[in-house]
């Protein structure tokens, strides 16, 4: 569980972003947000064709637009990477660890601040036949670069964690932090909220996870049978925030069950009883764009639509999911850093847009070498990747 979560901090200033006190998220304060990038699957899975003009003014007026975090960016547009691949498409999904919204209180205190509890760098190649999700641990230990608070006032470049960037400067300094480190254009970005994805699973009439064993987590409020279980919206925020009871306690155990629960939804979502039934589609739609805080671009169902049209098409099996290649950084055993050259490979076939391939993890992410999300053959010029996709049914 998170111990360094915080609520959304008063103030305005200069764009950074979406963030605890950032222009971006300062006219809908009251919008809930969401620890968990789960939601932008539904649009990537069910669009916006066929909605009727009402609904979709709607729910294209329910999302917020980051024009603070367009203004930062565009202030450092010359040192930003180019793109290398032609209609590929990067998007940045930042999860902050707000407590804001009914019941969320639960998962961890408020000290006036608020991280980036889940960032996945998602790529959807050129040719939109596969969706690559990289979860990027909150203590991968990396350079970030200065960065713009709230009050204008500028930070000094840090060697620090990875979650420090989006407390200090919201998303503009999150995405600048990760194209410095994977040298990857971030095309977009979607801040999401804790409330909006318990909001999604009960519109989905819930998720089904697989547990090897019983779960009774006290801190999560979380008490389950073993077997196939069927989560509820609270549920499905306890299993993927859990860590005392469930796996190794470690936070790259948990962004792997992150990884399969996306799976899950993933294919809840892409079920002719979602996707073909209006009632059904409807309240999923409203939940998941009244949680979204997006770059201009973005901001609107029609930009979404434009830029995911085509991956309903996507079958499961190319839908993956994968950590960055990480072990414990030698500083600090709660800390973590970039396995190399295993990362770099990463990172280059997904600049250039080059095919990304997982296989299921071998054993258990921290059985004593604390790695994690490895190539599976070093001298193979195109390397397998620990990870999972849609399609695998993986009991916990």
């Amino acid at each position: 569980m998170g111990d360094d979560a915080g609520t959304a901090a008063s103030g305005g200033g200069r764009g950074q972003g979406a963030s605890a006190s950032g222009d971006g998220l300062k006219r809908r304060r009251r919008r809930r947000r969401l620890g968990i990038a789960g939601i932008v699957t539904v649009v990537l899975a069910g669009g916006a064709a066929g909605v009727g003009w009402a609904v979709y003014a709607k729910l294209s007026g329910n999302i917020t637009s980051d024009e603070a975090a367009a203004a930062e960016l565009a202030r450092y547009e010359k040192e930003r990477p180019a793109s290398q691949a032609r209609g590929a498409q990067n998007i940045l999904l930042i999860g902050s660890d707000s407590r804001a919204g009914d019941g969320n209180a639960r998962y961890g205190r408020d000290s006036g601040t608020e991280r980036s509890d889940t960032s996945i760098l998602l790529h959807l190649a050129a040719g939109r036949d596969s969706v690559t999700a990289v979860s990027l641990p909150r203590d991968l230990m990396v350079r970030v670069p200065g960065c713009h608070r709230p009050d204008g006032s500028l930070t000094a470049p840090a060697f620090t964690q990875f979650n420090y960037a989006f407390a200090v400067g919201g998303s503009a300094c999150s995405i600048r932090t990760v194209e410095k480190l994977t040298g990857v254009r971030v095309d977009h970005h979607v801040v999401v909220d804790f409330e909006g994805f318990k909001e999604m699973v009960d519109a989905l009439d819930g998720v089904q996870v697989c547990l090897r064993k019983p779960v009774d987590d006290k801190d999560a409020k979380l008490r389950l049978p073993a077997g196939r279980v069927t989560l509820d919206g609270e549920q499905a925020l306890g299993y993927v925030r859990a860590r005392k009871s469930l796996g190794d306690g470690s936070d790259t155990d948990r962004m792997d069950r992150q990884q399969r629960f996306l799976g899950a939804l993933v294919s809840k979502v892409q079920s002719n009883g979602v996707l073909l039934n209006p009632v059904k589609l409807y309240p999923v739609l409203d939940a998941a764009t009244s949680s979204l805080t997006t770059d201009p671009d973005l901001a609107s169902l029609r930009g979404l639509y434009d830029l995911v049209r085509g991956l309903r098409g996507v079958p499961t099996e190319r839908v993956q999911f994968l950590t960055v290649p990480r072990e414990s950084y030698a500083g600090d055993a709660n800390r973590d850093q970039l396995v190399q050259p295993d990362a770099e490979k990463l990172f280059t076939r997904l600049r250039t847009d080059e095919p990304v391939t997982v296989a299921a993890r071998r054993g258990d992410p921290a059985d004593g070498t604390g790695r994690s999300g490895d190539a599976g053959d070093a001298a193979s010029p195109a390397p397998t990747f620990s990870g999972n996709t849609a399609d695998e049914d993986i009991c916990e």
